[in-house]
């Protein structure tokens, strides 16, 4: 590697970043973020331990990263103070744009788009709200695509469509909880010339009730041409039966689209989910919208493919990366440090190498220099 040459891709993307300090430049911004990248890949969950890390590896951030680093390593201070100032936003767009240039969506694939709460970034003494972001998951990529602040005088419904301008989805499937069955979430969706998987929940009575009454009454269904797939999963002393039921019938499909302005709709869904464990059973229905032409098979995969942000997303931040018992709160420090998160999540999981969990990915990562920069690298 030649002199000055980035051992770090990923820093191309953020290099266009504004350094938001008038006086006091003694470090660089691009030694910040990248001893800030490179921390949070390798266990770091606060400032102190950002700061740690760079101490610790000082030497290898300059020859093998060719970071400058002229006063050393900035302190926790300078760190908490930068990312306090920093412009999220832009920081936001930065981290979409890499992963769109490094990961690329293919068509028909399920993201995923869901909020999370970082539940200790309140602070009531400055009336400070706690943080809300939604994030898109690309299910296929298992990455995170991109994340947006909820404002805090508002909630989720405004923000999906924000946060969808910023994506490239075409030919992609959006799947989000029921509080997003939007006329305007559809559209949307549709702008950026993707499909949509909506529920229907008791936010929409109207459709609920109508969805209801044909998958709901035997005689109704009798008359319908449905398309069906069902499947059977056994396992831990419990039988889980999943079943879906389509329809493009043009009669429903019609009468539905009087009830709101549903642009795209092709076709309506009923999953019915039983769980039997020894003599006692359970069951549970939930009804969907879809611009989907009807395909139970591919409508039950992305019904079952949005709960994975869970899973693979928000659980991971909790129990890997603590986001959870987070305490940053000044200025914007809440919300770049989750964009940090995201990029050592994604970078984890991007590695195949090794099949460790990511929270054994994040030790290797850094007690391993090798491993770190083979991660960093991308």
């Amino acid at each position: 590697m030649e002199n000055g040459e980035s051992a770090a891709p990923v820093e191309e993307y953020f290099s266009e970043l504004e350094d938001p300090r008038r006086y006091n430049r003694r470090h660089y911004l691009r030694d910040i973020l990248v001893i800030a990248i490179c921390a949070a890949i390798s266990g770091a969950n606060g400032w102190k331990d950002v700061a740690h890390f760079g101490k610790l590896k000082v030497a290898w951030l300059r020859e093998t990263l060719c970071l400058e680093l002229p006063h050393g390593v900035p302190s926790a201070d300078t760190f908490r103070r930068v990312f306090a100032v920093l412009d999220a936003e832009h920081f936001q767009e930065c981290f979409v744009d890499w992963i769109q240039a490094v990961e690329k969506v293919t068509k028909g694939q399920v993201v995923a788009i869901d909020g999370k709460t970082l539940r200790r970034s309140h602070d009531r003494s400055l009336g400070k709200e706690t943080l809300h972001m939604v994030s898109a998951w690309a299910t296929g990529n298992g990455v995170v695509l991109g994340q947006l602040k909820v404002d805090d005088k508002s909630n989720e419904i405004p923000a999906v469509p924000e946060l969808l301008e910023m994506l490239e989805i075409e030919g992609c499937i959006v799947t989000l909880d029921a509080l997003h069955c939007q006329t305007e979430t559809v559209e949307a969706i549709l702008e950026k010339r993707a499909d949509y998987v909506l529920p229907v929940k008791e936010n929409q009575p109207r459709l609920l009730e109508a969805l209801q009454r044909l998958f709901d009454d035997p005689e109704e269904m009798h008359w319908v041409e449905c398309d069906s797939f069902r499947t059977v999963e056994e396992g831990h002393g419990r039988i889980e039966t999943r079943a879906c039921w389509t329809t493009s019938d043009p009669e429903y499909l019609e009468y539905i689209a009087t009830l709101a302005d549903w642009q795209g709709l092709q076709s309506i869904a009923m999953v019915e989910a039983v769980r039997r464990v020894g003599e006692q059973a359970t069951t549970a229905r939930r009804y969907f919208i879809s611009s989907l032409v009807s395909n139970a098979r591919s409508m039950l995969r992305a019904v079952r493919s949005h709960w994975g942000i869970e899973n693979e997303v928000h659980w991971i931040l909790d129990v890997t990366f603590r986001e959870d018992d987070s305490r940053i709160r000044r200025g914007n420090g809440a919300e770049n440090f989750a964009v940090l998160r995201h990029i050592a999540l994604n970078l984890l999981k991007r590695d195949n190498s090794a099949k460790l969990s990511l929270r054994a990915r994040r030790n290797q990562a850094a007690w391993d220099d090798d491993y770190r920069l083979k991660v960093l690298s991308g």
